[in-house]
């Protein structure tokens, strides 16, 4: 059932209510596109619902509840995110990005370069946030490859260059770390390009320990809680916002089934054990919104 409590919390020269489902997300993010509620509205477990909105929400199905009764019901439902496991802000992940870097003892510049580019205006899902994200994945894979410099750089090389498009964005990625790295042994940065290259695919081959840990690392959000899930499918569609709805269904759902076919999804024992079971499930559920 769709919730929505009484328009009283003031922002942008308007009253907002929260719009909730105490069952499902899916059902919750189809009233909002049919009531023509904007996806950037969607914070990971509720909609913020302008008043002019609210009249609507409620001819649509949504039924009107005191605020202590919506918290309370979505509470009951499980999906309910609490703050820690939100996905950070962008000056969060900016102090996490810091305390990363430090740790390979490199120039202030390239981290500089490399913070300024993950910080391009047109990023939504490919920012400083997902660099961050990817980072602190590694380090939850506790192995040896994870915490390996080479891996650690390939990560922070691996979305540098963002486009949008498949495959170009992987090439001109490691290229910019050829061309930036030079100072490293020849070795480590022909490492590195490989690794940013792999990312691409996401399959690494099965004795591939460094690449199995950067492909894990940086499809760890599919294994996220379902609110925080449906916050990056919401950026990775703002990233492509230049393509029409159809167009995106389509090469969307190709993309969740490509993921769907990786078997395993997850290389490391650790990446399975954190995230596979949920990825699945998200995948799943998300494909079906989708689909007709």
């Amino acid at each position: 059932m769709i919730l929505v409590d009484p328009p009283r919390w003031p922002a942008h020269g308007t009253v907002f209510s929260h719009l909730v489902s105490d069952s499902s997300l899916s059902e919750l993010h189809d009233l909002a596109a049919r009531i023509g509620l904007n996806p950037r509205a969607f914070d990971h477990d509720h909609y913020d619902l302008p008043q002019r909105l609210y009249d609507a929400a409620i001819v649509a199905g949504a039924v009107p509840v005191g605020g202590d009764e919506l918290v309370r019901r979505l509470v009951a439902s499980g999906l309910r995110i609490r703050t820690p496991d939100k996905t950070p802000t962008r000056e969060m992940a900016r102090r996490l990005l810091r305390a990363h870097w430090e740790r390979l003892g490199l120039g202030h510049d390239l981290y500089a370069e490399l913070v300024s580019r993950w910080s391009e205006p047109h990023r939504h899902y490919h920012d400083v946030r997902h660099l961050a994200a990817t980072l602190e994945a590694l380090d939850l894979l506790e192995d040896d490859a994870a915490s390996s410099p080479v891996v650690q750089l390939a990560a922070w090389f691996h979305d540098a260059v963002y486009f949008g498009v498949a495959g170009v964005d992987e090439q001109q990625s490691a290229d910019l770390a050829d061309r930036m790295l030079g100072s490293l042994p020849a070795p480590d940065v022909d490492e590195v390009v490989r690794l940013i290259l792999l990312t691409a695919s996401h399959d690494p081959a099965p004795a591939d320990a460094a690449g199995a840990a950067l492909c894990d690392a940086d499809l760890s959000i599919l294994g996220a809680l379902p609110g925080r899930y449906d916050v990056y499918v919401r950026d990775v569609r703002l990233d492509y916002a230049h393509i029409d709805d159809a167009s995106w269904a389509v090469g969307r759902t190709a993309v969740l089934d490509s993921l769907l076919a990786l078997d395993p999804l997850y290389r490391t024992p650790m990446g399975r054990e954190l995230w596979s079971e949920r990825a699945v499930a998200n995948l799943t559920r998300e494909r079906a919104r989708w689909t007709p």
